[in-house]
């Protein structure tokens, strides 16, 4: 059950932790092994083997119960609607969330399957892709109704143009100070340059500020790495820590450019548009939401350096091989902005 490309180096609980923890269950038996998978930006993950099976063992590292106790609830109410998730195992008295040593815990069943991203699937899988798409969110309107008290506005996407050349002109001051000097730096340099001029050309089409996007429960993080597969098709959705009230169609528009993106930063628009037929029948979303949608995430894409940052204010590398697909596909989409909102909207 992989969580992440990310390996971790955080050593997994030690023995009395474990004991600990297996106590509150009835169906676990004793550990027999416990090794770490990733570490993520929110949790870190254990594959955990016991004398009665074998378990993902997840570390919630911001410790919010209520929000942990949330998400465990949500996705056992979508299994029961039939959806692919793997929520928590309950323990004796029936609580997911396992709080030891004041840290919390989750134990989920063990899932095997791997990883598909949008070069692997055929068309048809395209279609299957974005109709589950479509269900989680119609689903989790079904299971989250009761919760609408903690639905909140959307924040605003659009990024102000100045405050976008000011990070720009402040990455690129480290950039060129970095030494020693490398292909990275290289390309960061070209492309910060490259954005400087997209950014200015473009200020004109900020996203209106008073355009309300229609909101929904998401799961807030789809992509490749949070849905596993067997064989060919959707085995379980995973990790649903951002789960939460945003603008709808652009977690589909977001999730497309993730799955759909090829190496050189192009999309595989004809797999875009048969996963986004799928999933406008299935979510019920309109043309025009799907088009105000890419236009929305496509200003975002135009105004992020995350990984840049991560790099340089940070010191953190890991997202360092993204960023010349990432990058790139900020220029094509710019380039081909019809063609891309014609892939979602047809």
């Amino acid at each position: 059950m992989p969580r992440s490309h990310v390996p971790s180096a955080e050593a997994a609980p030690d023995g009395e932790t474990l004991s600990a923890l297996l106590r509150r269950y009835d169906c676990t038996g004793e550990a027999l092994s416990c090794r770490p998978l990733t570490q993520g930006l929110l949790n870190r993950g254990y594959h955990l083997a016991t004398t009665r099976g074998r378990f993902f063992l997840k570390h919630h590292l911001d410790g919010d119960r209520a929000a942990i106790t949330r998400q465990h609830r949500a996705t056992q109410r979508l299994e029961a609607l039939g959806l692919p998730v793997a929520p928590p195992v309950p323990d004796a008295h029936g609580r997911t969330v396992a709080v030891i040593g004041g840290r919390c815990y989750a134990l989920h069943p063990w899932v095997d399957g791997r990883h598909r991203d949008g070069g692997e699937l055929t068309a048809p899988q395209c279609w299957r892709l974005g109709g589950l798409l479509g269900v989680v969110h119609t689903g989790l309107e079904r299971v989250m109704r009761a919760r609408t008290h903690d639905r909140q506005p959307p924040e605003d996407p659009s990024a102000a143009p100045e405050d976008t050349l000011f990070v720009i002109d402040e990455l690129l001051a480290l950039v060129r100070g970095h030494r020693p000097r490398d292909t990275f730096d290289e390309l960061a340099e070209h492309r910060l340059a490259e954005r400087r001029t997209l950014v200015e050309r473009y200020a004109h089409r900020r996203p209106e500020a008073d355009a309300v996007p229609a909101t929904g429960w998401v799961h807030g993080d789809f992509h490749p790495l949070n849905l596993l597969y067997r064989d060919t098709e959707p085995a379980a959705i995973v990790d649903w820590d951002r789960l939460g009230v945003q603008p709808r169609a652009e977690e589909a528009v977001r999730a497309a450019a993730i799955f759909f993106v090829r190496p050189g930063g192009t999309l595989e628009l004809p797999k875009i548009r048969s996963y986004a037929r799928a999933y406008r029948c299935t979510a019920g979303a309109g043309a025009a939401e799907m088009a105000a949608a890419v236009h929305r995430v496509w200003w975002e894409r135009l105004n992020d350096f995350w990984m840049l940052r991560w790099r340089y204010q940070r010191g953190d590398r890991r997202a360092d091989h993204q960023f010349p697909a990432a990058a790139a596909l900020v220029v094509w989409w710019t380039r081909e902005y019809e063609a891309v909102r014609d892939a979602f909207c047809d």
